[in-house]
């Protein structure tokens, strides 16, 4: 009880007000790099059509779709997404003196955590709702893994 007041008082007073500011600044880099792992799965799943449209091959689809199954646990593939986070270490090292925030390789490692994670359930996604176009006939399928990635990218 002799705590409580003051420390909403502190609150209200030095953290409150800096909050919604804190937030748009962090969440730069993370939307960044959510935005990467968006760009990322497009853009292997676009190779993924092209490739198939050139050689109409249904065996070398699906060695392509597992590949696509790894993806998420690609780092060479994954690094740039982790990157554009990384911004984050800079940014809240000025939190770090202003507000005692610590622990920020916590909060950078969770956020590429989720990253990867976001990435394992688009291409779980899309190989769940493509993986039955994989019996149907090959003049369709490139229209199908288009929609496929639309589905999932929305």
């Amino acid at each position: 009880a002799a705590v409580s007041e003051p420390a909403q008082r502190c609150c209200t007073e030095n953290i409150q007000p800096f909050l919604p500011s804190i937030l748009e600044e962090l969440m730069g880099p993370v939307s960044s790099g959510f935005a990467q792992v968006r760009s990322l799965f497009e853009k292997e799943v676009n190779e993924l059509i092209q490739d198939f449209q050139k050689t109409n091959d249904m065996t070398k689809l699906k060695e392509n779709v597992d590949q696509l199954m790894n993806l998420p646990f690609n780092s060479v593939k994954m690094e740039p997404c982790y990157l554009k986070v990384n911004l984050l270490q800079e940014l809240l090292q000025d939190l770090k003196s202003r507000f005692k925030v610590y622990h920020i390789d916590f909060v950078i490692q969770r956020t590429q955590n989720f990253m990867q994670e976001l990435m394992e359930n688009a291409v779980y996604t899309f190989e769940q709702l493509f993986s039955p176009s994989l019996q149907a006939d090959s003049a369709k399928v490139a229209t199908t893994m288009e929609k496929v990635k639309l589905r999932v990218l929305k």
